[in-house]
């Protein structure tokens, strides 16, 4: 945790353990809001427009009314950069239903809160990140978009919860979920990529995977360097099979994967990761100023 670490509640700033919304919030109550994950680096925010964006298509899909506008986001979301203690780190955004009746009808809730709070976030550990993550496939399938579209990026995580306790269980770093029809969709919070031949590959959203903004990036990087690429529907075998895998998202940024199930992966860090981290990595310093290592 940052040291005095602070929170932006409602349009004010305050330290993190004083920050509070009402126990009958039904963000709290039932997972009723939607929230943004948002890197910072040389306390720039990366890619905040296209977050906001996101942000916004989360609370229009399920019928929630933000009640502050992008830019007056913006604003508040340098604010806690400019106030927070580290040059580099993560922010979370949350947008909660408000406070209500009790029952799931979220017709009686009052105004929304908004929720931004500046922290360090590290996925795995930098052992991890140097030597590759190991991966398992888990149990708990992803919800289909029948149920829940991935494209949501809702307050209730709890299926991404029960696979990330199996990995603890395991002793491995992350874990893989599959759909409903036992094809790959997704980590508990990253994007997954596969090399097979020199093509670089990842499943479709209508698999279940996030509309990642950092996946977006690596799919432009591809397109920019030459490097063959496809998004389509892979199964357990492909990540068995896999040249080099890695995973990416805002929270992972890269993270190479050095095992699947205790099969090892071809090569981990691969050469398609290190070209494609190299352009990560240049497009944090274009956006964000200066060197990112």
């Amino acid at each position: 945790m940052l040291e005095q670490a602070l929170c932006w509640l409602n349009g004010r700033i305050m330290p993190l353990a004083e920050a509070a919304i009402p126990v009958n919030d039904h963000g709290l109550l039932y997972g009723d809001g939607v929230f943004e994950g948002i890197r910072f680096y040389r306390r720039r925010a990366f890619r905040l427009r296209r977050h906001l964006q996101r942000l916004e298509l989360s609370a229009r899909a399920i019928d929630l009314q933000i009640p502050y506008s992008r830019t007056e986001l913006t604003v508040a979301v340098e604010r806690m950069i400019t106030a927070s203690n580290h040059d580099s780190g993560y922010i979370r955004l949350m947008v909660t239903r408000g406070a209500g009746l009790l029952g799931l009808n979220p017709q009686g809730c009052g105004t929304p809160n908004v929720i931004i709070v500046a922290d360090q976030l590290d996925l795995v550990g930098q052992q991890s990140r140097e030597r590759g993550a190991r991966l398992i496939v888990s149990s708990v399938r992803r919800l289909a978009a029948d149920g829940l579209d991935p494209r949501i990026k809702s307050l209730n995580y709890l299926n991404h919860i029960l696979a990330k306790i199996e990995a603890n269980h395991a002793g491995a770093d992350e874990t893989v979920l599959l759909n409903a029809q036992g094809r790959v969709a997704e980590g508990t919070a990253d994007n997954i990529f596969i090399v097979r031949g020199g093509t670089l590959m990842t499943p479709p959203c209508s698999e279940g995977a996030l509309e990642g903004i950092t996946r977006e990036l690596i799919l432009a990087s591809a397109e920019e360097l030459g490097i063959p690429h496809q998004i389509t529907p892979l199964g357990v075998y492909d990540l068995y099979a896999a040249d080099e895998c890695f995973l990416t998202g805002t929270g992972a940024e890269m993270i190479p994967v050095a095992s699947i199930g205790n099969r090892r992966v071809g090569q981990c860090p691969g050469p398609l990761f290190e070209r494609l981290q190299r352009g990560f990595h240049e497009a944090i310093a274009a956006e964000c100023g200066g060197i990112v290592p």
